[in-house]
């Protein structure tokens, strides 16, 4: 027999099979149940909470459910006059997303801060969303992908994400490195070591590939741009000439001017790669980057040309010199 005092049950989980405070029907309530939380703490929970009448029915159902509906921590609303069977597979399932924020691909670090602070009205803003990106120390022990890394930009894989009610900036971040982990360990990255790539400057060239490409020319754009990384003579010298690194620096389609300024971005100055990522690239792009096309790669094409359809589309051309490159211009005039 529980020792009661004052009218309340001293012993854990004893409490009253008649709850005074149950709430009507149809009442929405929320509840939290804690990571780790075992079948009586959540029963005190719903009991408190006004959602069952007491709290032995409750730890029986569960029970007698079996390690399937074994409750999942995070935020819940459960309506008043919900059964305890109801309550139980709610548990089960898991928490509902207050919110869902889609990253696409391209999206660079400053519009992935922009779309979570809409996403979530607020709740993660875009300013504690970029200050925990730029702590790149605070992932680099959890992620080895990340060590040497400097920025965030390029990992934060496009995804649609929940955001529930207790998301943070540090938690969304670590769902978004966990899907880059994820993703890239499908991949093959043989090719891109072999050209003396390692898997930081292989997402460097995706997102470049990803910025310059569309869907059915990502291999054949990386096939060009691997040859001219490779190439230190003419006609490019080892230049990755790409107007796309130096619009990522400006911020808006570059002039003449701004591409070859004397910047980090500017890969019509310096040769190679610049210095992070200049967005997040999709899957496809991180493939086309690790098998680029064979043909454009072995049969030494340099350019590309590229121009927007009337129906919407992007028309492609890719040539293996500068004349047949300005012949391509010139038709499209």
């Amino acid at each position: 027999m529980a020792l009661i005092v004052g009218g309340s049950a001293l012993m854990r989980g004893c409490t009253p099979q008649t709850n005074p405070n149950l709430v009507s029907n149809g009442t929405p309530v929320t509840v939290t149940v804690a990571n780790g939380a075992g079948g009586l703490e959540i029963a005190d929970t719903l009991y408190e909470a006004g959602l069952i009448t007491g709290t032995k029915p409750f730890t029986d159902a569960l029970e007698k459910a079996g390690a399937a509906a074994s409750p999942k921590p995070g935020t819940y609303t459960i309506t008043g006059g919900t059964s305890i069977d109801d309550i139980i597979a709610l548990l089960a399932a898991g928490p509902k997303p207050l919110a869902t924020v889609t990253v696409p691909e391209g999206y660079t670090l400053s519009a992935v801060a922009t779309a979570v602070d809409q996403a979530s009205a607020g709740t993660i803003s875009r300013d504690a969303f970029l200050a925990a990106a730029e702590n790149v120390s605070a992932y680099a022990a959890d992620y080895s992908f990340l060590q040497g890394v400097t920025s965030l930009e390029g990992f934060l894989f496009p995804k649609t994400y929940d955001l529930a009610s207790d998301a943070t900036a540090d938690s969304l971040i670590r769902a978004m490195l966990d899907q880059y982990q994820a993703e890239i360990a499908t991949l093959d990255y043989s090719f891109p070591t072999s050209r003396g790539l390692s898997q930081y400057q292989a997402l460097i060239l995706a997102s470049i590939v990803e910025k310059e490409s569309d869907s059915n020319t990502r291999g054949q754009v990386a096939a060009v741009f691997y040859n001219r990384l490779s190439n230190f003579d003419d006609p490019n010298y080892g230049f990755l000439q790409s107007d796309a690194t130096t619009a990522y620096e400006v911020g808006h389609d570059p002039t003449a001017e701004e591409v070859h300024a004397d910047t980090p971005y500017s890969t019509y100055t310096h040769e190679g790669l610049p210095p992070t990522p200049i967005c997040q690239p999709g899957l496809a792009s991180l493939q086309a980057v690790c098998s680029p096309d064979s043909e454009l790669l072995d049969n030494g094409y340099y350019y590309f040309y590229f121009a927007l359809k009337d129906d919407g589309t992007l028309e492609y051309s890719f040539s293996q010199t500068l004349d047949e490159h300005n012949a391509a211009i010139a038709a499209d005039m």
